[in-house]
């Protein structure tokens, strides 16, 4: 089901760039390294027709993926979106074409396509909601559970969640915090419907280790080899009870295609800016409907931006598994939107407005703000 009616165009007149610094309310640590601030960039496509708000969710350090904030502050900066500038007028499915031939970079691109498919839906009195083809007003609320002191301390920390109403846990394991931890989950929560993240932290030489985990009747084990390994996690897929879902190796449409011929997969975890944008990620979301391989909506710790798009997103037919579309109070005691994602019966409105259909709370931005850079139409 591809989008029924494209965005409007807009005329670009500018863009400004920020790096935030977001307080996270406890450090979040997985099996690359620990974060105690959230560093992000939020873009603010200025148009003839008004603004629109996208955000570039890569992280200080090219851990989970090559790209890291100071590369994407560089490259938007000095070629992507001045490429989009002197395009002048431009429809949101154009930006991907017009970037195409920067190599890689896919989060800063999808943080201008959002800015500008926000702001053309702005002007066109559409929400993102409608636009991707949501079918559902709230989306069930995973949460992303990162490697704790011990078990004991993991245990606590999930029961904490489950009370808040969490409908899906999600742990993050390493080597050596793998199948203790599960055990423990799941011998103090029964059949929560719970899974595993390895972010791509094992290799085929720990596939006895995976394989132990088939016993806690998991809903998937997410990404457990490197991302180019795409005929290994088929043999390992082929050895494991448990599905195997891949996230760091689904960077487009063509990938997913490729992963699903080989069968490295029988669950793919969506993230629009690890694939290089929202129009890319319905793509994904449309070809995994039709082969009948169920999809959720990852999370890469957004402000409440791109936590409003994710809703959307994941309201869409092939979203059949709760994703990481938590609250914001989860990650942050104070977003920059002026209403944040709340948790409610264990679910997450997903915004109606016009665009993304959130409001930037502007002095929240600015206390966040420690770097910005505005470019505009020559």
């Amino acid at each position: 089901m591809p989008i029924a009616r494209p965005a409007a165009s807009v005329t670009l007149e500018g863009f400004e760039l920020r790096v935030l610094h977001l307080p996270l309310v406890a450090p979040f640590t997985t099996s690359f390294g620990t974060e105690t601030v959230r560093e992000v960039i939020v873009v603010r496509a200025l148009t003839a027709d008004g603004d629109g708000w996208g955000e570039v969710v890569t992280q200080a350090d090219p851990l989970y993926s090559s790209e890291y904030t100071q590369g994407a502050w560089d490259v938007a900066l000095r070629f992507l979106a001045p490429a989009l500038l002197d395009r002048g007028r431009l429809a949101p499915e154009e930006v991907a074409r017009v970037l195409e031939p920067f190599k890689g970079h896919r989060m800063a691109k999808a943080g201008l396509e959002l800015a500008v498919l926000d702001a053309a839906l702005r002007a066109d009195g559409r929400s993102f909601a409608e636009y991707a083809g949501a079918v559902r007003d709230r989306v069930p609320s995973g949460v992303s559970v990162g490697i704790q002191r011990d078990p004991a301390t993991l245990v606590e920390t999930v029961r904490g969640y489950l009370d808040e109403g969490y409908v899906r846990i999600k742990i993050k394991i390493k080597p050596g915090r793998d199948v203790g931890d599960t055990a423990a989950v799941r011998d103090a929560f029964g059949a929560i419907p719970l899974q595993v993240d390895a972010n791509s932290a094992y290799t085929m030489a720990d596939a006895d280790t995976l394989a132990e985990l088939d016993r806690f009747d998991l809903l998937l084990i997410e990404q457990p080899l490197q991302e180019d390994d795409l005929v290994d996690h088929a043999t390992l897929a082929r050895r494991l009870r448990t599905p195997v879902c891949l996230d760091e190796s689904v960077v487009s449409d063509k990938a997913a295609a490729d992963a699903l011929a080989l069968g490295s997969a029988s669950v793919i975890n969506i993230k629009a800016g690890r694939v290089g944008g929202y129009v890319e990620a319905v793509k994904i979301h449309d070809r995994c409907l039709a082969a009948g391989v169920p999809v959720w909506c990852g999370g890469m710790l957004e402000t409440g931006i791109g936590r409003a798009a994710n809703a959307a997103l994941a309201a869409l037919p092939g979203f059949t598994l709760p994703g990481d579309v938590s609250a914001s109070a989860r990650f942050y005691t104070r977003d920059i939107v002026t209403e944040p994602a709340v948790l409610e019966d264990g679910h997450v409105r997903v915004p109606i407005g016009h665009g993304l259909g959130v409001d930037i709370d502007p002095v929240a931005l600015e206390d966040c703000t420690v770097a910005r850079e505005t470019l505009t139409r020559s």
